[in-house]
């Protein structure tokens, strides 16, 4: 019989992480800077595991029935936590989600914190207390490695954030319910924690069936436009939205771009180099997996082969064959030119052997330290390696105007390597003004570059003029080890919303 008890220790280990997983990656998705939330997170489920840990002493009177009562209050907590979290995030202030994240953290680790003690005791007259401990504690121990190997690689992205969350909660149910088997308690409690944990697992199977629902009902307050497709990898979350001939994509809540105006953005991302460039043949793209960078560049003839680098292949999956999203990048994505690589750029490019005539670099705005890594020195001078002598580049750098900081220091980074830069902007109006640079080994001059819907030779020369409240500023340099770039970014939108 303990052998099905100390299972069960591995089952609630389990579970209790996924928990804390789950708040993490939800208030990453919707609140941005993984880091931060992650760490705060950690910290005040660890904080709460003390809590509960020394609370646990003054549990008296029947150990079962509160250890059975306890499973069932977590599976219900922990079971409905994404649920409600999402339809917070969708109808309240930030700062209410914020105080309703923490709590729910709080209190699964305040739960959990009990539970290891309270086995603990009821089951020290069946074992050695040596043989208890260590069996006890290493199956806890083996259970968080299980959850935090099965939640990225398999849970996320097959059942989504809110059924995990109640597949688990079902399954902290299911383990009280055993428990009752296993172990007596009275009459009364039996009855009673029969019919509770019976209503729990009835809760947690309707969420679970009706979480597609509950995402429509929470997406639909943040998002104007109606929803086409939602997708959830093991790196963000994509919404798809439509609204008449408005195609929009959401990558964590934040807009990636409008079908209305991407072709300004991209032409002028793709065409000063391209154009700069003595023979564009050999083109590497980082980032850019929606593909409508590469539709710009497969319109040049000389080129004859392109590498695109993309972390997810959940975005190269979709804008590969959703067909209207393959109308939008001219199916791009399957073209034999080209070739998708999904893998994160700052390692793949360690692994690279090649030399490119024109490298973009299309990456989000550098809102974390996973993502501003990709725009320190140490990576860009990795990049340059790649840069054939004659070639040229160009990276998009944000908003000139509401990140001001941000994007000289993303230039004065790029400068550091040696590299020749021009930077320039243009205005997109779904973001505002944007910022970009060009980049060669060889001193240059902007080129005159022609378009097909935006860019023309005169105004391609004067977007690299900018105005007095875009002008230079002195910056630290974004390195690997301190990232202040990620700081400047924090600094610069937060005052933008002040």
């Amino acid at each position: 019989m303990h052998a099905l008890i100390l299972i069960s220790v591995f089952i609630v280990a389990t579970c209790s992480l996924i928990y804390e997983l789950l708040a993490g990656t939800l208030a990453s998705y919707l609140l941005g800077d993984s880091v931060l939330q992650f760490s705060t997170i950690i910290g005040t489920y660890m904080f709460a595991l003390g809590v509960g840990s020394y609370l646990s002493k003054y549990l008296e009177g029947e150990l079962n029935s509160h250890f059975v009562r306890l499973q069932i209050s977590i599976g219900t907590c922990g079971g409905l936590s994404a649920a409600l979290l999402f339809l917070v995030f969708g109808y309240s202030s930030s700062a209410s989600f914020r105080f309703l994240l923490y709590l729910i953290v709080f209190i699964i680790g305040l739960l959990s914190g009990l539970e290891v003690p309270l086995l603990l005791r009821i089951l020290k007259d069946r074992l050695e207390f040596k043989e208890l401990l260590s069996q006890v504690l290493s199956l806890d121990y083996i259970g968080s490695l299980i959850a935090s190997l099965l939640f990225p690689l398999v849970f996320v992205p097959y059942l989504g954030l809110i059924r995990t969350a109640a597949f688990f909660g079902a399954i902290n149910v299911l383990v009280a319910i055993g428990f009752l088997y296993l172990f007596p308690v009275s009459k009364g409690q039996n009855w009673r924690l029969r019919a509770e944990a019976t209503l729990a697992l009835i809760l947690l199977i309707a969420v679970f069936w009706g979480s597609d629902r509950l995402t429509k009902w929470s997406e639909e307050s943040l998002y104007s436009d109606r929803i086409i497709l939602t997708r959830v990898s093991p790196y963000q979350r994509l919404v798809l939205t439509k609204r008449q001939d408005d195609v929009r994509l959401y990558l964590n809540n934040n807009l990636q771009f409008s079908s209305q105006d991407e072709h300004r953005y991209h032409e002028s991302l793709v065409l000063p180099p391209l154009t700069l460039a003595q023979r564009p043949e050999r083109v590497l793209i980082l980032g850019g997996g929606d593909g409508l960078a590469a539709r710009e560049v497969l319109r040049h003839p000389q080129v004859k082969s392109i590498d695109l680098v993309d972390l997810d292949p959940a975005v190269t999956d979709l804008f590969r064959q959703h067909p209207l999203l393959r109308q939008l990048n001219d199916d791009a994505l399957n073209s034999p030119k080209l070739r998708v690589i999904n893998e994160d750029a700052f390692i793949w490019i360690d692994r690279c052997r090649t030399l490119y005539d024109v490298i973009l670099i299309d990456f989000p705005d550098p809102s974390n330290f996973a993502v501003g890594k990709l725009y320190s020195r140490t990576f860009f001078r990795k990049m340059l390696a790649h840069l054939s002598p004659h070639g040229a580049g160009s990276i998009q750098t944000t908003s000139p105007y509401f990140a001001r900081r941000s994007f000289w220091c993303i230039i004065n980074t790029l400068a550091s390597t040696g590299l020749q830069v021009a930077p320039y902007h243009v205005n997109v109006p779904s973001f505002g003004e944007w910022g970009f640079c060009l980049f060669s080994k060889d001193y240059f001059q902007p080129p005159a570059c022609q378009g097909t819907r935006f860019l023309t030779p005169a105004f391609s020369q004067a977007m690299f003029q900018l105005p007095q409240d875009m002008a230079y500023l002195e910056t630290e340099i974004n390195e690997l080890h301190n990232q202040i770039l990620v700081r400047y970014y924090d600094r610069d939108w937060q005052n933008m919303e002040l």
